[in-house]
């Protein structure tokens, strides 16, 4: 059993890699975004962070929603269907469009709220013109997704990779030319970190089109461009996308509300409660490439009927996560004290984070697993139950476990991780037994 499992780990990384890398870039970026801002002052700083929380959120539901065009292209191309292939496509892209307008207009309009957030009026001052960029940026962004989920279901997972990296050293340039006014460049600081960021984006989107129209495989999918929506295929988007964004909003809430609750605790414990954050956001990425090839492969299995591969695949692949998590889990408990040291020169912080990185081992784990399922029932289009199950393990069991223990008279800080641990621990049990259940049920009626 362990062998036939291991003679699919090539095909399953070389799928996940190019995600990966992508994933990772996009990290980098924002590192490099954060220390290239941050050396124009405190207050800059933390206006591109307080308007990114905004933003952030609007990424979550606008991917959400694009994640339903892989599981549905992957499925017509196992059927050997390419015209519904093009159908979901382009509806998709229509999909993926409307929701970047909607969601630069719903950024434009509720970024008052800032004010309300109890933040110095300097920096929210400084946050808007960032803002206004930045959220209309994201019109570029959800077609480039669209185009990327695209690629994704029919396992071309490179192209966007391609893309991604271009983009995202272009932007580190801009960044540099921009920020600073380096050469005939006027200096536009904050504005410039998001002027860069737009046309990056653009860029990205421009690439992954030109590349993608010229592979004569996809000729066919950019046939007959679309002339009305398709009613039956738009609704099955939305309804594949809508449950994916609330799974993203419902994961992506109780990180930030981790981070509130460490900022409760002071500076010293924020900052111990980033580093472990940023450690384990490098090794989620595994997580994530897995989980979008086990969306990709399942699906594509669905739509032959192979229901039997199909669950010997999903299989292999959460086997793959738990053997590449558990390495880095080692790692993180090896180099507890070590690797906080990269981050500051402050022995009581590096402490606490040891501390916590000892959690975050076995948090990566879980963590690793519930993505890797999540993007299996994704590929057989079960969304909603997921969805459900997302909710009660991080808001009815995560989350009060992090208010709780989280408080500075019981653990503090490890009390917030012990319940990210438990929530992700939840999640990963739940959606196991739900893709056992939902896998069994397509093997018995076929």
């Amino acid at each position: 059993m362990l062998k036939a499992y291991f003679s699919e780990f090539p095909k399953n990384f070389t799928l996940a890699l190019p995600i990966m890398i992508g994933q990772i870039g996009h990290v980098v970026v924002g590192l490099a975004d954060n220390i290239m801002v941050g050396q124009l002052g405190a207050a800059p700083l933390a206006a591109v962070s307080l308007g990114n929380t905004l933003v952030f959120f609007g990424l979550f539901i606008g991917i959400g929603f694009s994640f339903a065009i892989t599981p549905l292209v992957a499925e017509a191309d196992g059927e050997n269907n390419h015209e519904r292939g093009r159908q979901v496509f382009q509806n998709g892209l229509v999909m993926c469009g409307i929701n970047g307008v909607l969601l630069f207009v719903l950024i434009y309009f509720i970024k008052p709220v800032l004010y309300y957030l109890d933040q110095p009026t300097e920096v929210v001052e400084l946050a808007f013109p960032y803002l206004n960029i930045v959220a209309f940026s994201l019109i570029p962004l959800m077609v480039f997704q669209g185009f990327k989920q695209f690629a994704d279901g029919l396992s071309l997972t490179k192209y966007a990779m391609y893309s991604t990296l271009i983009a995202n050293f272009l932007n580190i340039v801009l960044n540099y030319l921009l920020i600073y006014g380096v050469w005939v460049f006027p200096r536009l600081e904050v504005e410039g970190a998001a002027i860069s960021t737009l046309i990056s984006r653009i860029v990205m989107l421009i690439l992954i089109i030109y590349i993608l129209k010229s592979r004569s495989r996809l000729k066919s999918y950019f046939s007959k461009l679309i002339q009305k929506i398709d009613k039956i295929i738009f609704k099955r988007l939305l309804a594949l996308g809508f449950p994916t964004a609330l799974q993203m909003l419902f994961e992506g809430g109780i990180f930030t509300a981790s981070v509130i609750l460490a900022g409760t605790l002071g500076t010293n414990s924020q900052a111990a409660n980033q580093i472990a954050l940023n450690l384990a956001s490098m090794t989620f990425m595994v997580g994530v490439g897995l989980g979008v090839t086990a969306t990709i492969r399942v699906a594509n299995q669905k739509g032959k009927k192979q229901f039997l591969d199909m669950k010997h695949i999903a299989h292999s692949i959460f086997f793959q996560i738990l053997l590449i998590e558990l390495v880095f889990a080692t790692l993180f408990i090896l180099l507890k004290n070590v690797l906080p040291g990269f981050y500051i020169d402050n022995t009581t912080v590096i402490q606490m984070a040891s501390n916590l990185l000892i959690i975050a081992a076995l948090f990566q784990i879980s963590d690793g697993l519930q993505v890797g399922i999540l993007g299996a029932l994704r590929g057989l289009q079960d969304v909603n139950i997921p969805t459900l199950i997302c909710f009660v393990a991080y808001w009815c069991i995560g989350f009060p476990i992090s208010f709780y223990f989280g408080d500075s008279n019981r653990l503090g800080g490890k009390g917030i991780w012990l319940g990210l641990l438990a929530g992700l621990s939840a999640s990963a049990f739940m959606l196991y037994l739900r893709f056992y259940k939902v896998s069994n049920a397509y093997i018995k009626k076929y």
